[in-house]
């Protein structure tokens, strides 16, 4: 019987109110090929009696665990081959179990492609960015001269490189990116709008040729109609938060000081807001929103198909229902004519209780 990694037990009881001993003897057995109905109906005495929802439940908590912990081992290892993992660096990266949380940890170190920032580091305007992110200088163009060579034709375009660093920087940073996110959280309006020269088509989506809704309080089946009009290349859906409290906001950690230097930095705040950050975190936010826009579509199917289920099986007629059993007896229950359970007991006519006379005195009364 293998031992769970003692985190998950923990992470996934305080998540689900379970006790890691019911977790850990479930994961036990959907490690063995045990299913989710096999384990909910036979294996009660393992799981203190948990239902299907609850086992399926332990299994995606664990899944999701499982494949963060393979992602926390790449990230550990990529940044390790840069010879940057600091035993800081480490701990924080070992103690963390949110995958948001993670992403941005690592995306300072993360491989990138040769953006605009990396461009300007090769031609050795990194310190310049620096001289500039301490914004204590006011004859900025003097500063920057001192960069211009073979790379660099100008002050002017010195400047320019110091400040695709400096939005990069913004954009890695970790109190700027929750900054946005709090306001896509709050604020944020899901927009959704025609595509020109698709009326005639789009007629089932007419009801979102032009809407807006404050994404906290759109409902799971618009999200995913907005969503299927985009696939099939309808509808342009947008997240878009207030802009202007983002960008406050992101000026407050960044810009201190209102000279030359500072009105730079300000500029590259603005520039990183608008071409990466804002991109990134409506990217994050429509992944979530969909997902959960899933997940309370399938609940309501569910609950709408457990309603079906339960409702009288021959209409309006009562029945007595048997389920066979050896080990454990045959479990039977009678139902009134609106389906509504009026009696169950189990009894015991077959091997090794052998006790037929009682169940056929049980069967008798029932009837």
């Amino acid at each position: 019987m293998s031992s769970t990694n003692p985190i998950f037990l923990k992470l996934i009881s305080q998540s689900l109110q379970l006790s890691e001993k019911q977790i850990q003897n479930t994961i036990n057995l959907l490690t063995e090929g045990a299913t989710i109905p096999f384990i909910s109906r036979y294996r009660k005495e393992m799981t203190d009696g948990m239902d299907e929802v609850q086992v399926a439940a332990v299994k995606e908590q664990y899944d999701k665990l499982c494949e963060l912990s393979k992602r926390k081992d790449t990230v550990l290892s990529t940044i390790e081959e840069q010879g940057k993992l600091t035993d800081e660096l480490r701990i924080r990266i070992s103690n963390c179990w949110n995958s948001s949380e993670l992403e941005d940890i690592y995306l300072p170190y993360k491989p990138k492609r040769r953006t605009r920032a990396e461009i300007a580091r090769e031609k050795g305007l990194e310190p310049l960015a620096r001289m500039l992110m301490k914004q204590n200088a006011d004859d900025v163009t003097r500063m920057a001269t001192t960069f211009v060579n073979e790379k660099v034709k100008d002050a002017d375009e010195a400047i320019t490189g110091a400040q695709d660093i400096i939005a990069e920087w913004v954009n890695e940073s970790e109190a700027a990116r929750n900054a946005v996110r709090k306001s896509f959280s709050y604020d944020g309006i899901i927009t959704s709008k025609l595509i020109k020269g698709k009326e005639e088509e789009a007629q089932k989506y007419r009801d979102y040729f032009d809407m807006n809704e404050k994404l906290s309080r759109c409902s799971s089946h618009r999200l995913l109609a907005m969503r299927r009009g985009e696939a099939e290349g309808f509808l342009r859906v947008a997240i878009n938060p207030d802009d202007d409290k983002c960008i406050n906001k992101l000026e407050r950690i960044f810009v201190k000081s209102d000279n030359e230097s500072g009105n730079l930095v300000r500029e590259a705040v603005k520039d990183s807001y608008k071409r990466l950050l804002k991109p990134g975190i409506e990217t994050e936010f429509a992944s979530e929103s969909k997902l959960k826009a899933d997940t309370e579509a399938i609940r309501v199917f569910a609950e709408n198909l457990r309603q079906l289920l339960l409702a009288p099986p021959l209409g309006q007629k009562r029945v007595l229902g048997i389920d066979p059993g050896f080990r454990t007896g045959c479990k039977v229950v009678c139902l009134d004519a609106q389906g509504t359970l009026l009696h169950n007991e189990t009894i015991y006519p077959h091997q090794p209780q052998n006790d037929y006379a009682k169940a056929t005195r049980s069967i008798q009364k029932l009837v």
